[in-house]
């Protein structure tokens, strides 16, 4: 077995052109995993609006999350290098087997991060102001793992700032609704990401690293991750009492509701081999229903 894993790290050549390099890191990061964040930013955009923002608003506001995301994403590959090296899960990423180049994957986290700070100047000065704030938040949640449990609602903070960022880009201030959405979107978040944490508990306590699954036992991992995606509700309903929404919003709530409770059916102590239909694909229909939903709402009324 030793002789086999240590063939399967052997570097391999890396794609020649820039363009097919572009296109690795874009699945090393999992690109199309920007629709978590995505809908919960161009909510904040509505919300702030009472309605469709102009397109100029609309392209900016989708041009600063993705890059935001890919940017954060990247530098979690850089940082984790050789953590995913080390991990039967991970070590077939693009980094450690060296099919992408650890400089490549650098530059491309500036680009992104250099993207991110233009579409704030297209938007907002404050949001510029700020952009570096964000940056710092984006990049600095790689490294939390390795020294505090409450990683995970930092991974949270960084999707949960997308409503109040795109709030500000548009007005320039901030309101209770949009941080009490904002703090649903950290609780959703870090509640997922602690299902994802199960399959990695052995590993992070081999190497010293920090989770709730790690430091509390999968059962009460499980217990928590549940109680964060109640606090989620809780935020919701409050965010959709004060913005006076409507029934279209109520059922978009309930639907999100029922969804975070299948999540969880998913997932169980003993059997962790759904974790991934879990945190992949039912946590997309949330993040695109709840939109569409409460869009629909927000133009109807």
């Amino acid at each position: 077995m030793a002789g086999n894993s240590e063939d399967t790290w052997k570097p391999q050549r890396g794609p020649g052109g820039l363009l097919a390099r572009v296109r690795l890191t874009l699945e090393m990061i999992k690109f199309e995993h920007s629709v978590f964040a995505l809908p919960f930013a161009l909510t904040g955009a509505m919300l702030a609006r009472r309605g469709l923002p102009t397109w100029r608003e609309l392209l900016w506001i989708v041009v600063a999350m993705v890059s935001a995301r890919s940017a954060a994403m990247t530098f979690n590959r850089v940082a984790d290098l050789k953590l995913d090296a080390l991990n039967p899960r991970t070590r077939t990423r693009a980094l450690p087997t060296g099919r992408l180049s650890r400089g490549f994957a650098v530059g491309f986290t500036v680009a992104s991060c250099a993207l991110l700070a233009l579409a704030a100047w297209e938007l907002n000065p404050l949001a510029f102001r700020l952009s570096p704030v964000a940056i710092a938040i984006l990049l600095g949640y790689s490294f939390t793992k390795r020294f505090t449990v409450v990683s995970h609602l930092i991974l949270g903070l960084c999707l949960g700032m997308s409503p109040a960022a795109a709030w500000i880009a548009l007005r320039g201030d901030l309101s209770a609704s949009v941080l009490l959405l904002g703090g649903a979107v950290m609780l959703w978040v870090a509640g997922f990401d602690i299902l994802y944490a199960c399959q990695d508990v052995e590993f992070d306590h081999s190497l010293g690293l920090h989770s709730v699954p790690r430091r509390y036992g999968i059962r009460a991992a499980l217990w928590v991750s549940g109680l964060l995606h109640l606090g989620t509700l809780v935020l919701l309903v409050a965010v959709l009492r004060i913005e006076n929404l409507g029934w279209m919003a109520a059922v978009g709530l309930g639907a999100v509701a029922v969804l975070l409770a299948y999540e969880h059916s998913l997932v169980k102590p003993s059997d962790l081999s759904r974790v991934n239909a879990a945190f992949f694909t039912v946590n997309g229909f949330i993040s695109i229903l709840f939109f569409l939903t409460w869009a629909a709402d927000l133009l109807i009324h």
